[in-house]
């Protein structure tokens, strides 16, 4: 990306910097936590979920790492609120790319699609799909 990537940098600093909705929901209906042990990043994704357990109505992170894997946490808090459930789970890593706005080494597309990867699979552990304690991204290819 050309052009618009300064801005795009720029976005992804100030969601670093100052991210948005980080921190506990009260009453979460399903939290998931999730690493990628080639840096060190980590995220703790916690969702509520409407009363008809299909919108996404509430989502707020935890974590520390890269300014990619934070930033891309960041963003994907704010985009997910008032998405079904199953538009989540549609989600791949070119969402997140996308989202992003920058040009994603093959390095760093793990620390970005960490969050994705991590709130996937806290839904699919609420819903019975999935028993994993915790995710990674390390056989993510």
């Amino acid at each position: 990306m050309v052009g618009g990537s300064d801005m795009y940098r720029q976005q992804i600093l100030d969601h670093y910097k100052s991210p948005r909705n980080y921190g506990e929901l009260e009453d979460p209906t399903f939290t998931h936590v999730g690493e990628n042990p080639m840096c060190g990043d980590t995220i703790e994704m916690q969702v509520k979920l409407d009363d008809d357990e299909e919108t996404i109505e509430y989502v707020a992170f935890q974590g520390d790492g890269c300014a990619i894997s934070q930033a891309s946490a960041s963003m994907l808090s704010e985009k997910l609120q008032g998405m079904d459930v199953d538009e989540l789970q549609e989600m791949d890593r070119d969402d997140v790319t996308d989202m992003l706005g920058v040009d994603i080494s093959p390095m760093r597309v793990k620390c970005a699609v960490l969050a994705e990867k991590v709130a996937q699979d806290g839904a699919d552990i609420y819903f019975g799909e999935l028993d994993v304690d915790k995710t990674t991204t390390e056989d993510d290819d």
